[in-house]
């Protein structure tokens, strides 16, 4: 079974963003908009709308909150339309850094991702630069806090509905799934009542990168955290061991 969970990383990151609600809701908010666009405003027939709620609730987004930006997207013809685009760029010591971002305005957006690259020592490469690196996947992390089932139950759950991948890590369970069975299995763990701190396609990196000088760590922090308070910005995907 495959190590290197980042949980740790991943609670870090939910606190951060449970510090800021904003951020996240407008991502999120996004995405419903995306989704409803793509596959319509019923999420019994859309199954990247009922992941994108999915995302929503375990980021304790209110349910008023969700209706109401499906209800905005599926009625607004005017509504804007927001393209997908990504970025993939170095940061300190050949870190790797994937950037998803949905944008109204492309030049604005490549013009921030590029400025937080460079204000970080880094600099933005040409598609495909780093994200053979990476595999792209489907990952549920569970919680062994919120969580009383035994952890040979959720596995078979999760392998008979079609994940790759079960590991057991000290403080949770992680499972991997092929970006096509990703929904399928969330709706299985879901519909056993197993809770799932997160649940997203994402990129994980097939080797990780140790930042020791102190330098490098505070320009790779640099670069995050820019990206981070940029609106645009979806998703950041890197390599660096922290």
């Amino acid at each position: 079974m495959s190590g290197h969970s980042k949980f740790a990383n991943i609670k870090h990151k939910k606190e951060k963003n449970d510090a800021a609600k904003g951020k996240i809701f407008t991502i999120i908010g996004r995405e419903i908009a995306v989704a409803v666009k793509e596959g319509g405003p019923d999420p019994a027939n859309n199954s990247k709308l009922r992941d994108v709620i999915a995302k929503a609730k375990s980021n304790n987004m209110p349910n008023d909150t969700i209706e109401r930006g499906i209800k905005k997207a599926a009625g607004d013809a005017n509504s804007v339309n927001y393209v997908t685009v990504t970025y993939e760029g170095y940061g300190p010591n050949g870190t790797a850094i994937i950037v998803d971002a949905l944008t109204d305005n492309k030049n604005r957006t490549a013009s921030n991702v590029r400025n937080a690259f460079t204000k970080g020592g880094g600099n933005v490469g040409t598609q495909g630069c780093v994200s053979f690196m990476f595999d792209k996947k489907g990952q549920i992390i569970i919680d062994k806090e919120e969580c009383d089932i035994d952890a040979d139950e959720i596995m078979m759950t999760a392998l008979d509905a079609g994940a790759e991948d079960f590991s057991d890590e000290e403080d949770s369970y992680e499972i991997l799934t092929n970006p096509d069975d990703f929904s399928v299995v969330r709706e299985a763990l879901e519909a056993a009542n197993i809770p799932m701190a997160q649940a997203e396609i994402t990129m994980i990196p097939q080797n990780y990168v140790e930042l020791s000088d102190e330098n490098d760590i505070k320009k790779m922090n640099r670069i995050l955290d820019l990206l981070d308070e940029d609106d645009d910005v979806q998703a950041v995907y890197h390599n660096w061991d922290e």
